[in-house]
């Protein structure tokens, strides 16, 4: 035997393989997640859809003066830098229908002043079809929305306003761009009392004005902390990939 195959305890142990790096089988209880709460942006982008479409439903009623859609459409543009903030923080706050529906919002208000600021050739064709592009989006959104019920109720009361107005744009005909006036005013007044109703529940702390919850939504508000962080690892922002 080779006497440096021994030790001074005996006969030094055989020479095993270097193994992998070792790693913690369940990983939960090394693992913290803090959150960072914010106040809901929802009550201000709800209070600039109503804006907007009031301003936007007076126009096509012909209740502004002839000449005036530059003025609407200097009036409209901040709903868009509005809208796209509410969006950003709806996202850090982790509701995903709520900020895609602000953001696309947001990129409406914008296309929508931009065309009438500038009155491209056939400009109104064009909005025709981004008004059809967003009722099939708005359509989407709210056959996963109802538990959210004051974000249905807008997506609802959006839906025939941007459909009517894609056929007033596609087809010019004067009595459509008249009801989508009407249905934009119909719009303003869902969208004002979903953003009232928010921002009383949010000052005193407990549902004022009924707004319909149901399913998470309801939890959302009603359930305790431990029902707030079910499934916490599995959002989107904690796991690995979304």
């Amino acid at each position: 035997m080779d006497p440096r195959d021994t030790t001074p305890e005996g006969p030094a142990a055989p020479m095993r393989p270097a193994q992998g790096r070792h790693h913690e089988p369940d990983l939960r209880g090394m693992t913290r997640i803090t959150l960072r709460p914010i106040a809901s942006p929802m009550p201000l982008g709800f209070y600039t859809v109503a804006i907007a479409s009031t301003i936007v439903g007076c126009l096509q009623l012909g209740l502004f003066e002839d000449g005036a859609e530059h003025a609407v459409a200097l009036a409209i543009l901040p709903a868009f830098f509005l809208q796209l903030l509410v969006g950003f923080l709806a996202f850090g706050a982790r509701d995903v229908l709520a900020a895609t529906l602000m953001a696309c919002f947001s990129g409406m208000w914008l296309a929508s002043s931009l065309v009438l600021a500038t009155r491209p050739p056939g400009g109104a064709r064009v909005l025709g079809v981004l008004n059809l592009c967003f009722v099939l989006f708005a359509l989407l959104m709210a056959s996963v929305a109802k538990p959210k019920r004051a974000l249905w109720l807008v997506l609802c009361t959006a839906v025939p306003r941007f459909a009517v107005a894609a056929a007033a744009n596609l087809s010019g005909a004067h009595w459509l761009t008249d009801l989508s006036g009407a249905l934009g005013l119909l719009l303003a007044a869902v969208a004002m009392y979903a953003a009232f109703a928010l921002m009383l529940e949010d000052m005193r702390g407990q549902e004022v004005l009924p707004l319909g919850r149901s399913g998470p939504a309801r939890q959302a508000v009603d359930g305790d902390l431990t029902v707030q962080l079910r499934n916490l690892e599995r959002h989107a922002g904690v796991r690995r990939t979304l």
